[in-house]
């Protein structure tokens, strides 16, 4: 059971059957262990069996001598800032934007420094395998702090808040952590905030709290036109990701978000380094580039762009899936401070967000796509095979750079899937080039099943 759960990035299962307490409290164990620290934070999203599970880990935790800080319910962008500010190792219960049943455990080293396969989860991964180590003769103490007001504080450090003006905002919760923190972070801003579905249950009663699927903003949309606002925020189950909606209830890709939130960056650090993964749009490093920035493209995922904004100083960096990561967040990502640039954006600009977005987008762009398929390498290969023109590249799967459109084609991490993004001049050129690609993957003898329409 304990391989299972072992994810690239993170541990996640449902619950009990596939993360329970007797596994936690050996992964509490083998984290003290591998991080080496004299103390280490845990918190917890509004899962119910959190409560459960966060006790074992601290237990297996104590036992090896360390000390467990407890910050109790929060976000995963709070336990990021606590690890950096107390600079102490981080274990963050969530299964993120996962159905009610699942759990999970999403960690870091001190100063949030990201661990997943290859930075030593897998070191983690065999030591629970074993058992787990044996406990010490001391155990350490369990403590309780709260870190939810300076957390606002420092959210509140990336924008200039003399500029703020009282916008009216909807932001939909879906009963996850954004319920908890984000009224705090917005309490003293000169905003009109409703929160949507603020309750937090990790039963998620209204919809999944998972902002990237197109049905889980209808509400938001819905009553973001209703009111008269001027934006509306969709965030994920631990409140690390947001996704914005128009005042026209026109949803707002990640690229473009990454593309606004690069420009107001580069305002405020001149000729700074910006990431941006390699299925963002190509606008993203175009508007970097304008805006005296310097664009580096980076595979998809956390750990691989935490690295690379070490080694280059990179002051921000984004992805289409609505992970933003600064510099100045220990290089941790925040939805809600990506959030907070954009209002600062929209405080500034004098013109509504439909309008503001504009210029930020340039070409259609598929979504993702996610195939089944047996052997999603053989599937890249024979897809290859069909466009001997194309540039191509492997950072992460394979890139297919045909000019005037492109398209990216990598395998999951943890499923048997393969996923596909494209993006072309028009949205006619995309769907004809998707409706293209995806026959060459039906052809393929490794074919599962393509996506439903």
């Amino acid at each position: 059971m304990a391989g299972s759960v072992f994810k690239a990035y993170d541990i996640r299962g449902v619950y009990p059957d596939d993360i329970d307490a007797d596994l936690c409290r050996r992964i509490g164990a083998a984290f003290a262990a591998f991080a080496g620290a004299p103390r280490l934070l845990v918190a917890r999203d509004m899962r119910p069996s959190g409560v459960e599970l966060v006790a074992a880990f601290a237990e297996g935790a104590t036992g090896q001598g360390v000390d467990v800080v407890d910050l109790g319910l929060a976000s995963t962008d709070l336990m990021y800032f606590a690890a950096g500010r107390l600079d102490a190792p981080g274990a963050m219960f969530t299964a993120s934007h996962n159905p009610a049943q699942y759990n999970g455990i999403k960690l870091c080293l001190s100063g949030a420094r990201p661990i997943g396969q290859g930075t030593g989860l897998e070191v983690i991964e065999s030591m629970v395998v074993a058992g787990g180590p044996p406990a010490t003769e001391r155990p350490g103490t369990i403590t309780q702090q709260d870190l939810l007001a300076d957390f606002a504080a420092h959210v509140h450090s990336f924008v200039d808040r003399s500029v703020l003006r009282p916008l009216k905002v909807v932001a939909d919760a879906a009963n996850g952590m954004g319920g908890l923190v984000a009224p705090v972070v917005f309490r003293d801003l000169p905003f009109d905030v409703e929160i949507l579905y603020g309750d937090l249950d990790g039963t998620f009663p209204n919809h999944p709290a998972d902002p990237i699927q197109p049905e889980n903003l209808r509400d938001l949309e819905a009553r973001v036109l209703a009111t008269g606002a001027d934006v509306g925020l969709a965030f994920d189950g631990d409140a690390d990701r947001v996704f914005l909606v128009d005042e026209r209830s026109q949803p707002v890709s990640g690229s473009t978000t990454t593309a606004m939130v690069a420009k107001a960056m580069l305002a405020k650090h001149p000729g700074a380094t910006i990431l941006y993964n390699l299925i963002c749009s190509r606008a993203v490093p175009e508007v970097i580039r304008e805006n005296g920035g310097t664009p580096v493209r980076t595979r998809v995922g956390h750990s691989f762009i935490k690295a690379v904004m070490a080694d280059t100083g990179a002051v921000f960096g984004g992805e289409h899936s609505g992970h933003y990561y600064f510099r100045d967040n220990y290089r941790a990502d925040s939805g809600l401070i990506a959030a907070l640039v954009v209002l600062e954006m929209l405080s500034q600009a004098g013109q509504p967000l439909s309008e503001l977005r504009r210029p930020f987008e340039r070409y259609a762009q598929s979504g993702e796509i996610n195939i089944e398929v047996d052997d999603p390498r053989a599937v890249i290969d024979q897809v290859a095979r069909a466009f001997p023109e194309a540039t191509t590249d492997d950072l992460d799967g394979m890139t297919f750079d045909l000019g005037d459109w492109w398209f990216n084609l990598r395998p999951s991490n943890t499923e048997p899937l393969l996923r596909l993004n494209l993006e072309a001049a028009t949205k006619t050129d995309c769907d004809q080039h998707v409706a293209e690609v995806l026959k060459l993957i039906k052809e393929s003898r490794h074919i599962r099943a393509l996506p439903s329409a």
